[in-house]
């Protein structure tokens, strides 16, 4: 989280996971968001990976007041300003240069960058910045990688992304320098296509028991 948003909740203390979503009908964003609050995950990262991922945001911050709801995949600062005016509350990067970092931050909304080595988490430090997207976890070193972070770097915190499973998570949500996760695990596709929202409440419901 950028620092000045150090007064508000952090994104990384709202649930142990955040579920990393990717919506293709926008009419599925309300009743999968309501079955994620329900099950106890608050904080929902839309990818902006489809063309209905803007209004998607938009219907869960008009229509889930319980939501905080982000979006993912913010890779250049019109998608940045395009995320904010949807009423995205959070925004994540899956990396950063200065130019994005700089939009994350005029932005004024809660901003987690995305990291895989240590020079790009001490560059980070240095701006600020000491809450952090790993991505992607599982392929860039997983919980030995974050481990080994943590001795001489534990001012940050880490939100690991990529590869996380509901076994594989709470390895992850063991480590001091994690707040919490990202994963998809709870939204199978199936069940989406199914519009079987009760199962993706369920599966929220164990995901937010696994600290």
């Amino acid at each position: 989280m950028n620092p000045a948003a150090a007064a508000k909740a952090s994104v990384l203390d709202l649930a142990p996971v955040v579920p990393v979503v990717v919506i293709d009908d926008p009419t599925d964003a309300l009743p999968l968001a309501r079955a994620l609050v329900a099950g106890g995950l608050p904080a929902i990262e839309v990818t902006l990976r489809t063309p209905a991922a803007l209004d998607a945001i938009r219907a869960i911050a008009d229509g889930v007041p319980d939501a905080v709801v982000g979006a993912g995949t913010i890779v250049s600062p019109e998608n940045v300003t395009a995320a904010a005016d949807a009423g995205a509350r959070f925004l994540v990067s899956p990396g950063w240069t200065p130019t994005l970092l700089d939009a994350m931050a005029a932005s004024g909304l809660p901003y987690l960058p995305g990291v895989s080595t240590t020079s790009e988490v001490v560059a980070l430090l240095e701006r600020g910045v000491t809450e952090m997207k790993f991505f992607p976890a599982e392929a860039a070193g997983g919980t030995p990688y974050l481990k080994s972070l943590g001795g001489p770097l534990p001012q940050a915190r880490f939100c690991p992304t990529g590869g996380i499973s509901a076994t594989s998570a709470p390895a992850y949500l063991a480590l001091p320098n994690v707040g919490c996760v990202g994963g998809s695990w709870m939204l199978p596709p199936d069940a989406v296509a199914a519009k079987d929202w009760a199962r993706v409440e369920s599966l929220a419901r164990e995901a937010a028991t696994l600290r």
